[in-house]
């Protein structure tokens, strides 16, 4: 697989500006006007999330790097990222109350995680996000976290 994410790729530095006085969390309601959130979670709303882990984990399930460090049943991971996600962009603290803080670094250092492995995690991520109907800016925003996050829980090279 070549790396779209890579440490070679424009995609790693690539950061969004929005300014201070533009959110991220827009979208065009059905009468055409702009409807602005505070939060990602307050835009999209819970279901959003579980459907964007399950386009995530339907990913994975067909991704040969990615299947062999997850069980064979994906319900339970599936189940804890669309938490883990929905609380940080702003829902319910369900996630925290279920499992505790989210302590991602720990909670992932069993396993080996290199550069092959992040780009896998961000293809399949990547396309499930683009699966979520977000404006561009939004998208955009989420995806810096993810480019983000996925590189701070590298913990080997390839």
């Amino acid at each position: 697989m070549t790396p779209i994410f890579g440490d070679e790729s424009p995609m790693t530095s690539q950061r969004v500006s929005l300014g201070p006085e533009r959110k991220p969390w827009v979208r065009i309601a059905p009468n055409g006007s702009e409807v602005v959130a505070d939060t990602l979670y307050e835009l999209v709303g819970s279901d959003w999330f579980d459907e964007l882990a399950g386009r995530f984990y339907d990913g994975v399930a067909a991704d040969q790097v990615l299947r062999p460090l997850y069980p064979d049943d994906l319900d339970g991971p599936t189940h804890r990222l669309g938490g883990f996600l929905r609380q940080y962009w702003g829902g319910p603290a369900d996630y925290s109350a279920e499992r505790g803080h989210p302590r991602l670094r720990m909670r992932h250092a069993p396993y080996v995680i290199g550069p092959v492995q992040r780009d896998a995690w961000l293809q399949c991520m990547a396309t499930a996000l683009a699966g979520g109907g977000l404006a561009p800016v939004a998208e955009s925003a989420v995806m810096e976290y993810f480019l983000s996050a996925a590189q701070h829980l590298v913990n080997a090279s390839d």
